[in-house]
């Protein structure tokens, strides 16, 4: 008898707010390995939209129908956390045209501190590959909420409409 070792991995991330295309990536994480934990980095020096408390919460209802999806916060480097959590994997959500030089250099750099954490790439599926959390926040002051449906989760699409209500 064999006894299995769950394949854990971390989906690390700022996810302010989480749109669409984290979640289609998370979804399709949550597929290839038993455990998938959300890892929302807290960064005090960068101006969020939403708390990493408030971040973290939208990402547990977004998920909630993923039972092997654990959501966590973190502080400094992503890699550290990866270890901290028993993760043999990362996963990184990447945007083909913008984002593979910067996540190229930040894989090389996490090998040379973790070699034995693999990074995995998952590119979000064709009509999300260009969704950012920034695109997010340039025209939520200006999009309805079918709008804004088309990047946001629903519930992330209240949030942010409560968000830029407040601040407007």
């Amino acid at each position: 008898m064999s006894t299995h070792t769950p394949y854990i991995a971390v989906y690390p991330g700022s996810f302010d707010p989480i749109t669409l295309g984290h979640l289609n990536v998370l979804e399709r994480a949550a597929r290839l390995f038993d455990r998938l934990i959300v890892g929302i980095g807290i960064n005090t020096e960068k101006r969020s939209l939403f708390d990493y408390e408030e971040r973290a919460e939208l990402v547990r209802r977004t998920t909630e129908h993923l039972p092997n999806v654990e959501v966590r916060t973190f502080r400094g480097l992503a890699v550290e956390f990866v270890k901290e959590c028993g993760a043999r994997a990362m996963v990184r959500g990447v945007r083909p045209l913008t984002d593979m030089p910067a996540e190229l250099t930040m894989m090389m750099a996490n090998r040379r501190l973790a070699p034995e954490i693999e990074t995995v790439f998952l590119v979000a599926d064709g009509e999300l590959a260009h969704v950012s959390s920034s695109l997010i926040k340039q025209i939520a002051p200006l999009a309805g909420d079918e709008e804004l449906g088309r990047f946001l989760p629903p519930v992330v699409v209240e949030a942010v409409r409560k968000k830029v209500t407040a601040a407007g």
